[in-house]
């Protein structure tokens, strides 16, 4: 039979061919359209006639593959709309209702803090889990005797090819080095994300949490700004706007605070948490060090600014009442459905 002759047979068979069953409907696609099927041969066939052929008779075949394709996808969709019910299903039955989800207690906190964040100018900014020594050491000012260098409190990661070991992130500060090095001052962000630390897993700590860390860069920024900025946080997401500012130490920072919010001591879940002292601990903060900025590119002459940071689960613990921190990180849809309501 000459291929002109088994065209115009294939296209007599398709505008002929009717479906009444899912069957029938999937007996013609395999015929025709799988993959030792009708078109299949008839392709393999078209590379051996002559150019003049291929030009007559290339776009119909390709036309007729399309049509069968239509057919069949035509006859699954009224096949499947008029699917008569199972003999033997219960019609009375009720339907099976979709659950809906919830947001993890750590997303609802974080979200919460971006959006006060966000009315005051800061915009957030990520970066990679896994980082070099640089972006999340040295550049931050961390002599190389610092406790945090030590494999006993940090998850190192070796170079394949046998360069300098990565590590999983202590902190997110790691953030805002990037971003110092690739964006001018004036730099309002805020960065949060998941990082690793070398803890044994208990009911009080473990060796992933979340950290929200902020940075403000700018021009004659000074620790009035600091504490203005965190009054202003301690009002939106604690409801209170006592706070004191205890001095402390971190490498990146000089000088260096840690923030508390007061907390009051009007019942028992009060002493148990703020440890009868009435002061809840919250987060670290100081002014930006200059070595920093200048390791970042920034001159520190110019421009000064303050940083801060806090973690998440603590936060998360306190509002929802968590007694166990391992609880966050097991996916226990018993835990997740009970915030539902708090979306």
């Amino acid at each position: 039979m000459s291929f002109a002759k088994r065209i115009e047979t294939l296209k007599n068979q398709i505008e002929s061919a009717q479906a009444t069953t899912a069957e029938e409907a999937e007996e013609f696609r395999i015929k025709y359209l799988g993959s030792k099927g009708v078109f299949k041969s008839l392709f393999v066939d078209f590379k051996q006639v002559t150019s003049e052929e291929k030009r007559l008779f290339g776009k119909t075949l390709n036309l007729l593959k399309t049509k069968a394709e239509s057919k069949v996808s035509q006859w699954k969709a009224e096949l499947n709309t008029h699917q008569k019910p199972d003999a033997n299903a219960d019609l009375t039955r009720p339907g099976m209702l979709n659950e809906p989800g919830s947001k993890h207690p750590i997303s609802i906190i974080k979200d919460e803090i971006i959006d006060i964040f966000h009315a005051i100018g800061f915009s957030v900014a990520e970066g990679p889990e896994i980082e070099d020594d640089w972006h999340n050491f040295s550049a931050l000012n961390f002599p190389p005797e610092h406790p945090a260098r030590d494999m006993q409190d940090t998850f190192f990661i070796k170079d394949p090819n046998g360069g300098e070991d990565f590590v999983l992130r202590t902190h997110t500060s790691s953030v805002q080095v990037r971003t110092m090095e690739t964006q001018k001052p004036p730099i309002r962000i805020i960065a949060p994300g998941r990082v690793f630390r070398n803890e044994a897993v208990s009911a009080r700590s473990h060796c992933i949490f979340h950290q929200i860390e902020g940075l403000y860069i700018d021009k004659c920024v000074t620790f009035a700004d600091m504490k203005q900025t965190l009054e202003y946080f301690a009002k939106a997401f604690f409801g209170k706007s006592k706070i004191r500012l205890r001095p402390s130490y971190f490498p990146f920072t000089e000088p260096s605070a840690e923030m508390d919010v007061y907390w009051g001591l009007e019942n028992e879940l009060d002493h148990r948490i703020t440890k009868g002292t009435g002061w809840l601990e919250v987060m670290g903060c100081g002014m930006v060090d200059p070595a920093v900025l200048e390791s970042c590119g920034i001159d520190s002459e110019t421009y000064s600014g303050f940083a801060f940071g806090m973690g998440l689960e603590r936060s998360a613990m306190q509002r929802f009442q968590i007694p166990d921190i391992r609880m966050i990180f097991e996916n226990d849809t018993r835990f997740l459905k009970q915030f539902q309501s708090v979306i």
